[in-house]
Parts: structure tokens; sequence; C-alpha cells
């Protein structure tokens, strides 16, 4: 399915809780096509966006960017937030699971563990990048088992031999 339908999908999901907070969410336009699981892939998209809008803090213009770029050799997607970002020496804890940094948030700390079980059931991995409190955060993850970018502006992950 088309990235944007996927996106389309999870975003369908969590609209409540994003015309609550006011976030603008952008999405891009790049022609990526994943192949597999739809479900699951919006599973990922909806957790991670969910993520982002929980974690928004008093950001007076709240903003979710969703999109794919070059990460070294592979293809990765990204959702990346404005919000209240988070502190470097916590950032490996955050897909473990029921791990949630912030006891008082709501939902039970599951969400980032399931969309990493998700992406290395694809064969991907996933990593997060935060300049630390305040600064935002950038969830990436790459799907090399899943993705098609032909035609896009962005380098397709070499097809595995064999």
């Amino acid at each position: 399915a088309p990235l944007q339908a996927i996106v389309k999908e999870a975003l369908d999901l969590v609209a409540g809780r994003i015309s609550r907070r006011g976030v603008k969410v952008q999405v891009t336009g790049e022609p990526v096509v994943l192949f597999g699981d739809r479900t699951r892939f919006v599973e990922i998209f909806m957790n991670l966006v969910d993520n982002a809008v929980k974690f928004m803090g008093d950001q007076p213009a709240p903003r979710v960017e969703i999109g794919v770029e070059q990460a070294g050799e592979d293809l990765a997607l990204y959702v990346r937030d404005n919000g209240i970002g988070i502190d470097p020496e916590v950032q490996p804890l955050v897909f473990g699971l029921f791990h949630k940094l912030d006891p008082r948030s709501e939902g039970e700390g599951i969400g980032l563990a399931l969309v990493k079980r998700i992406v290395e059931l694809h064969g991907g991995r996933i990593w997060v990048e935060s300049e630390g409190l305040g600064q935002g955060a950038c969830f990436r993850f790459t799907l090399p088992a899943a993705v098609n970018c032909a035609g896009s502006s962005v380098r397709c992950p070499p097809e595995p031999a064999g």
C-alpha cells in the first residue's frame, strides 16, 4: 500500500487526540510503497504519532512530520515532532516494555515496545534521536523487507541477494 494511505489510516485512528491538541501533521508526498502486513504498518504510525502528540508539552505550535530519508545504506521512515524531547540518557530505554518515562502520562507504556517488535519482524531497526529536553524527538525506522521506493527521490535499499 502507498505510505500515504497507511499513514492516513493511522491518523484517522488518533484523529481525536490530534485535533484536541491542535497538532499540525505533515506527510511526505514521496511515492513509497510498503508491502506486507498493512495492519501492522498502521500500528507503527498510529503509535508513533500518538506518542508524539502525547508528549507535546506546552508547545504552542505542535507539529508532527512524517517522511522518508536516507539512513546510510537504508531508507528510513520517520515521525518527527517538536514536543518535549527525550533526555539522551534515557533514549535507549524508550522501547522497553512497560517502560514509562513519565508515570503520569496516559497509556500502558507498551506502544513503543510494540512498534519495535513490528519493525524487527520486518527485518528493520528503530531508533530515536532527540537533542534533549524541549528539543522535540525523531523516531526513525527501517523496514527493508517491506519498502519499495521506485520513482521516489530517495535511493532504494538494494535488493537482498539470493
